[in-house]
């Protein structure tokens, strides 16, 4: 391990003799870190992660979370209880929180995915919001294909990204919708069933 100055590393951890670690990075109880990692200046790794051949950014928080064969940028808070699997990057800034798997993705400045959602060989925009329960389904049972969003688009809770699409820049895709057609810059999509209301109906099943 080559380590820098200033840092604050738990006994308690294990860390490969191939990582190298920058100046005043602290790492705490029961992480690992192996293979070729990078760990930037200034990062902070909190207990319970685990990182594989992956580069951390500068003064990054990654808590309770597992990140293989990816670049994370400057900036950025993982976890807690993120995945991130092979061939992701993230730009600054950006936003990866509970429960939240990301994989064969880029996520540019800004992004924030914030719980529960899965972003699968997808390009991720500037500024993005990613709702929870939002899927990026990138898989129709015989090839992978990808989907691209463009900057400060806002996709809502519990939407499903049928690849391929793309979605234009500052288009709002409301929760509960499912994309499979392309949408423009600016667009406004709703793609759910409106509510129905049968008044007094629901003694019929409740008293059962």
């Amino acid at each position: 391990m080559k380590k820098g100055r200033n840092c604050k590393i738990s006994k308690k951890s294990v860390i490969e003799n191939s990582v190298v670690i920058g100046d005043n990075v602290k790492i705490y109880d029961d992480v690992y870190i192996l293979g070729k990692s990078v760990i930037k200046n200034g990062a902070i790794i909190y207990p319970s992660s685990e990182i594989t051949d992956s580069e951390i950014g500068e003064d990054s928080i990654i808590k309770h979370s597992v990140i293989s064969d990816s670049i994370i940028g400057k900036n950025n808070h993982i976890g807690p209880f993120s995945h991130i699997r092979p061939n992701s990057e993230t730009g600054k800034n950006v936003k990866i929180g509970s429960f939240v798997e990301i994989k064969n993705s880029y996520l540019d400045e800004g992004v924030k995915a914030n719980h529960l959602a899965y972003v699968g060989d997808s390009y991720i925009g500037k500024k993005v919001n990613i709702g929870c329960g939002v899927v990026f389904v990138n898989y129709n049972g015989k090839i992978k294909q990808r989907s691209y969003v463009d900057d400060e688009a806002f996709i809502g809770s519990n939407c499903n990204i049928i690849a391929p699409v793309k979605i234009g820049k500052k288009a709002y895709i409301c929760a509960g919708t499912t994309i499979d057609k392309d949408v423009k810059d600016g667009a406004f999509v709703i793609g759910r069933v409106r509510q129905e209301v049968k008044e007094n109906l629901s003694k019929k099943y409740l008293d059962k």
